[in-house]
Formats: C-alpha cells, sequence, structure tokens
C-alpha cells in the first residue's frame, strides 16, 4: 500500500486531535486562570512486531500526535479592586478544598462566606500555607506578596502559593482545576507574588487562538482530501488491475 497513504491518515489524525485542543484553548481564552493546552508530537510508535513490520516502519516515518501538555506561561494580570481577588506572578498555584480532594488553581476570584471563610466562586475553601481553611474575621483585608493576609493590622493566616517539581504534567479538571500525579507533592513557592485586587486572564490570546483554529481546519481539510485521493486510486486499482491477476 502507498506509504502516502499513511502519511495522510496519520496527519488527519494528528490534526484531528490538535483542533479539539485549539477549540477548548479558544473557548476558555475568557476563564480567568486557565492554562492552555499545546501538543506535541513523537516520531516513533510502538510496534508490537519489534519494529519489523511493514506497517510500523511505514508509519513510523511520519509524526504522530503525543498528546497535550499544559503550558505555563504568565496570563496577564488585570486589577479588579476587589480585596480579595489574588493573582499570582510567577509559577505557582492557590490550593482549594474540592469534593473530591485537594485541587489547585490559578484562579483567584475568591470572597468571604456568612462565618467568615475565605472561599472560591464556586465555594470551595482555600487554603493556608499551612493546607488549612483560612478565616477572614470582618474588617479591612490586606494581602502581601507573600500571601500573608492581615485584617485590621494583624495576620490571620498565609494564602497557600503551591508549587511542583519541574517537569511535572498536571491533569486539567474542568476549565482551571489541575491535579498533580499521585506521587507527586505540592510545595510551597518561594519565588512567586501574590497581588491583592487583581487576576489572572488565561495565558491564551484571543486572536492568536482564532488564527490556530482556522489554520487546523484548513489541514484537517487538506488532510481528509489527500485520503479521498488515494481511496479513489486504490478502488480503481482494485476495479481494473486486480481482475488482471
Amino acid at each position: 500500500m502507498d506509504s502516502g497513504y499513511y502519511a495522510a491518515f496519520a496527519g488527519l489524525v494528528a490534526r484531528t486531535q490538535a483542533l479539539d485542543t485549539a477549540a477548548s484553548n479558544l473557548a476558555n481564552a475568557q476563564t480567568a486562570g486557565y492554562r492552555a493546552e499545546r501538543e506535541y508530537f513523537r516520531s516513533v510508535l510502538l510496534d508490537p512486531l519489534g519494529g519489523d513490520s511493514q506497517l510500523g516502519g511505514t508509519v513510523n516515518n511520519f509524526g504522530v500526535l503525543g498528546g497535550d501538555h499544559l503550558d505555563m506561561e504568565q496570563g496577564v494580570l488585570t486589577s479588579t479592586g476587589n480585596a480579595l481577588d489574588l493573582a499570582i506572578e510567577g509559577q505557582g498555584f492557590f490550593a482549594v478544598q474540592a469534593p473530591n480532594g485537594v485541587r489547585y488553581t490559578r484562579d483567584g476570584s475568591f470572597h468571604r462566606t456568612r462565618d467568615g471563610q475565605l472561599v472560591t466562586a464556586a465555594g470551595e475553601p482555600v487554603l493556608s500555607s499551612q493546607g488549612r481553611p483560612i478565616p477572614v474575621p470582618p474588617g479591612d483585608v490586606s494581602i502581601g506578596a507573600d500571601g500573608a493576609l492581615s485584617v485590621a493590622g494583624g495576620t490571620v493566616a498565609t494564602v497557600g502559593v503551591f508549587t511542583f517539581p519541574a517537569g511535572t504534567q498536571l491533569t486539567p479538571e474542568g476549565k482551571n482545576r489541575y491535579l498533580p500525579p499521585a506521587n507527586v507533592k505540592a510545595t510551597l513557592a518561594t519565588s512567586a507574588n501574590v497581588h491583592q485586587g487583581a487576576l489572572e486572564a488565561a495565558n491564551q490570546d484571543v486572536i492568536q487562538g482564532s488564527l490556530d483554529l482556522i489554520m487546523m481546519q484548513r489541514q484537517a481539510e487538506t488532510m481528509q482530501h489527500a485520503l479521498t485521493i488515494f481511496h479513489t486510486e486504490f478502488n480503481k486499482t482494485a476495479a481494473e488491475d486486480l481482475p488482471r491477476v
């Protein structure tokens, strides 16, 4: 079988998956704290025949999408004027107590509950550097660059900012919640700064995201067209040449 067929098929699979990623990035371009996902490619497929099969050898010559990884680049910080809105400058995540366990986020859209606890927009408790819920007594709130939360001049707790070892791949959950691998523990960030009264926008530019989506669509359409041509040639061979054998 013509190796061009494998190239076109591998390209279509890769572009279809990349199209899904680009669409998700664009859909969340206005989501606070969202980390865009970027596709990466692998050039070698695992061949159950030890690399000796014609199929394995042929397909391995073409790039295949290996998956997605999170883009950890900084998003734009936007002032909101809300004293309990927080944004992280640098590497790190806030920790929140979700119903299914601790999750990590860059979305600092926090508020104080009636019983005086710092929570997310979804009502999840925000955790301190000690991994505990944060009480917020009545009064003017001040939060320093190190996350220290003070009310009326007295420090109440420190908003936790956590990081992970270099190369750790976090698993996205929903729009802007992330989960580390089971064997990886979060540690306190040492170089991140907390900004009070601000939120971090998604690190996905709307214009670039739109261009990426259009490009992926066109590339996928090109691969579909190529497969159609190969399919037509195969049918012609089967109808005209095989009967002569």
